[in-house]
């Protein structure tokens, strides 16, 4: 499996916890300003470096998506038998270990349906920049391979790595354990309540629909409440990425 994108790399090598023998590597050509400086966080970390050409770089990456396959003149190869991210928690051990801490504010996304993997990763940005503790996809219907697809992490600059992603079967059982553990939920949708006017739970889960279908029927009964944002535009509706990280600043907002 191979990566690129800058942000995607640096991330990759900065999530690698000290001691932990890394299981990809880099290739590069000749190494502009930016390159070098992801080089040198490389060697330190141990990440085996082995210099190239650009035609042997394009090889690498011809069977990737044609968007990720602008390498600016660096991949990295990720190899062994264990590529499993990090960030990638189970639901309910994640709700448990919750439980036994003391923390006060919580805020959860839920992702209905979203499966334009450029829209989950600049979600998953936006969840790096205002806080949220965790990311809930369902195993179908969303974008594939949720936290090690490359458009994810290049749509996210990086954060892909970092914010603490679960998927589940279901997105209504998930939501009804999320409302027993003390957590309000939010539905996005048109025609809800003026978000600024909201005094979010201080347990918060958001709950994005895809732009076509809105949120699933089943799961917007499980809403607490459905929470919209005021425009003045001609259009009807904002990019789903746009109003999470509308919706995600104002939970972040009312919590400072």
């Amino acid at each position: 499996m191979f990566i690129t994108g800058f942000h995607s790399i640096e991330e990759k090598i900065r999530s690698l916890k000290e001691g932990t023998k890394p299981e990809f590597k880099l290739y590069y050509s000749k190494p502009g300003p930016r390159v070098k400086k992801i080089l040198e966080a490389a060697k330190k970390a141990g990440v085996p470096c082995e210099q190239t050409d650009d035609k042997k770089l394009d090889s690498l990456v011809s069977s990737l998506d044609s968007v990720l396959q602008d390498h600016r003149g660096l991949v990295m190869e990720l190899n062994g038998s264990n590529n499993t991210p990090s960030n990638l928690v189970d639901f309910d051990a994640w709700l448990k270990k919750l439980d036994s801490s003391a923390k006060e504010k919580v805020t959860v996304v839920l992702l209905d349906k979203i499966t334009d993997p450029h829209n989950v990763g600049a979600i998953i940005r936006s969840c790096d920049q205002f806080g949220a503790d965790l990311v809930i996809v369902p195993e179908h219907n969303s974008a594939s391979n949720i936290v090690t697809n490359e458009v994810v992490g290049r749509a996210s600059a990086g954060a892909s790595a970092w914010v603490p992603v679960t998927v589940v079967k279901n997105l209504v059982r998930a939501a009804e354990q999320l409302k027993d553990a003390g957590f309000w939920i939010y539905g996005a949708d048109a025609g809800g309540q003026n978000c600024t006017q909201i005094n979010f739970a201080p347990k918060s889960v958001l709950v994005m629909g895809s732009e076509g279908s809105g949120i699933d029927v089943l799961l917007n009964k499980k809403c607490d409440t459905i929470v919209s944002i005021p425009t003045c535009g001609k259009i009807d509706s904002l990019n789903v990425s746009v109003a999470a990280g509308v919706l995600l600043y104002e939970l972040y907002r009312k919590s400072l």
